[in-house]
């Protein structure tokens, strides 16, 4: 569920901006025509309403029919299916942006304050009209209770204030903060204020369940079991005849196998996951078999960095794991060949080339695994060949690929002295572990944005992260440098040339202090089938990232495809 791991031999993707560019009045709005394997949804005929789509994407348990957008281990299945933004906006087609909530707004001239005017008409999925006062109520939760603010915009984004008046929300800065919209406006689902003021949900927005979400997006969860989540279509949807489909099913898989082989004959249509052999086990079973997986983040090793871990907080032990790994050979056993290796700069590439200081990574010797400098290293902290280091890295049960791949990882570490255990964790025991910082190592790909920088500082901005025991909303291996901060504190404010300076030297930082160790580029793993259901995004139409674990651009899929049919 949370993988946001993406596949190798694709196309670059079209050059990304650095931010979101600011407009004045309605947010520029995207494209309508897609393609699926060859078929567009752009016809001379609205498509008429009706038909089913199958999801078929692991999550290494059970469902807990929980839906709280505020709770990350959940809210992958309420934003963008129940949950809506005020704006979405596009990674894959040069950060371009689709009104949703909000349907236009307007920045002031240093980018401090920016006001959106609330789309009207609108009302929650109980009847209860929309206002800018849920607008306004929701970044007051993230205000009030610390660990609801996912992305740190009140702490780290230096928001200052939220505020209604009519139609508008006004939220204003304690510096720029345009590279911030792709976090306020795009990725933070809008609750109900007459829900959620009151009772469990006022007390506990961060751990109430949630379980009969009221939202004003395209579905509502009817019904939800621990074997499958049900949405259908919400009558009182603002935009007139969508969604088209009319319900969506969404199995709960403990494993690829099963996933993979429902994907295969045709009894799901939308997959989020890797498949081994994807040729000869996937596209060769039928025609209406596609796949299309883009590149933009990383899946890495998050070593604990607590000074109560005596071996993964020393810097030698971390760059020992970081020169021992064959990343190549992690790409091209564990991953099959459908993610390109990682460096350890972490900047994914080739979508983010201009960003990478390449010459830097190749300097510090990460750019090929060297296991006698790893020894070395290893010995200098206290450890070798015949005084083993003994650690355990957390992965999620049924994540076949990361279990190929950690296989891989072990074999690299075990001749220069570490014996790494794996423990394969149920989805939602992995998560609190996760966050909480109960591991040695972690195996996690974190989501990212419009540049480098997104990921970075989810990866390493100390204000996302949380002392051991609570959870932390990024940042989960704990690291923490002054210098880096005001790095991520200097971003918003600078030209572009100054951006893409910040993020190498930020880059300096994850070659130097080795907080998390990228291993493989990773990929939206999509695949879809067009017997029935058309619409799809595409290569040539990157109108979304199309996993389904991907939010809120689950939405804009949900939006776009539609029974053939119906």
């Amino acid at each position: 569920m949370k993988r946001t791991r993406l596949v190798g031999a694709i196309a670059t993707l079209a050059a990304i901006t650095l931010g979101v560019t600011a407009c004045t009045g309605s947010a520029k709005k995207k494209s309508s025509a897609n393609s699926s394997g060859g078929q567009s949804s752009s016809s001379s005929s609205t498509p008429k309403q009706g038909g089913t789509v199958t999801i078929a994407n692991v999550g290494g348990q059970t469902w807990t029919c929980q839906f709280n957008p505020f709770n990350p281990a959940v809210n992958t299945t309420s934003i963008g299916f129940v949950y809506e933004p005020l704006v979405f906006v596009n990674v894959l087609r040069n950060a371009e942006e689709t009104p949703m909530l909000a349907s236009s707004y307007k920045w002031n001239a240093d980018k401090t304050s920016i006001t959106f005017t609330i789309r009207s008409g609108v009302t929650w999925s109980d009847g209860q009209p929309f206002t800018a006062e849920d607008v306004a109520f929701t970044f007051d939760v993230l205000k009030r209770f610390p660990a609801t603010d996912l992305y740190s915009l009140w702490t780290g984004a230096r928001m200052k204030s939220v505020t209604a008046s009519g139609n508008t929300v006004t939220m204003t800065f304690k510096q720029a903060a345009q590279p911030y919209f792709y976090n306020f406006a795009n990725q933070v689902g809008i609750v109900p204020k007459h829900i959620w003021s009151t009772g469990d949900p006022a007390a506990h927005p961060d751990t109430w369940p949630d379980k009969n979400p009221i939202g004003t997006g395209p579905f509502t969860v009817n019904p939800c079991s621990s074997n499958n989540i049900q949405y259908v279509a919400n009558k009182k949807f603002w935009q007139k005849g969508k969604p088209y489909i009319q319900k969506v099913e969404y199995p709960a898989y403990l494993d690829n196998g099963p996933a993979n082989l429902d994907l295969a004959n045709g009894k799901a249509q939308w997959g989020s996951q890797f498949i081994p052999n994807i040729q000869r086990f996937y596209l060769s079973k039928s025609k209406d078999n596609h796949t299309w997986s883009p590149p933009v983040t990383n899946v890495a090793l998050y070593p604990n960095l607590d000074p109560s871990h005596a071996a993964t907080s020393k810097l030698a032990v971390r760059q020992a794991i970081a020169h021992a790994i064959d990343r190549e050979q992690v790409a091209k056993i564990g991953e099959g060949g459908q993610q390109p290796a990682a460096n350890q700069a972490g900047v994914v590439t080739p979508t983010f080339d201009k960003y990478l200081d390449a010459d830097a990574v190749k300097a510090a010797g990460y750019d090929k695994p060297d296991l006698a400098k790893a020894k070395q290293l290893l010995q200098s902290a206290g450890y070798s060949p015949s005084h083993r280091l003994k650690l355990s890295v957390i992965t999620v049960t049924g994540y076949t690929d990361w279990d190929a791949s950690l296989a891989v990882i072990k074999q690299n570490l075990e001749p220069i002295g570490i014996d790494l255990t794996v423990k394969d964790l149920a989805q939602q025991t992995y998560d609190s572990r996760l966050y909480q910082g109960d591991f040695d190592l972690a195996y996690y790909g974190e989501t990212g944005g419009p540049s480098p920088y997104y990921e970075l500082r989810r990866d390493m901005y100390s204000k996302n992260s949380a002392p051991l025991g609570k959870d932390a909303s990024s940042n989960y291996e704990r690291y923490n440098n002054p210098q880096a901060d005001a790095l991520f504190e200097q971003y918003p404010s600078a030209g572009e040339a100054e951006q893409v300076n910040i993020v190498k030297q930020l880059e300096k930082f994850m070659i130097d202090d080795v907080p998390v160790i990228p291993t493989t580029e990773s990929v939206d793993w999509f695949q879809y089938n067009t017997a029935d259901i058309a619409g799809w995004p595409t290569e040539q139409d990157p109108y979304t990232q199309p996993a389904a674990y991907l939010v809120p651009d689950v939405e804009q899929l949900l939006l776009h495809i539609y029974s053939k049919s119906a």
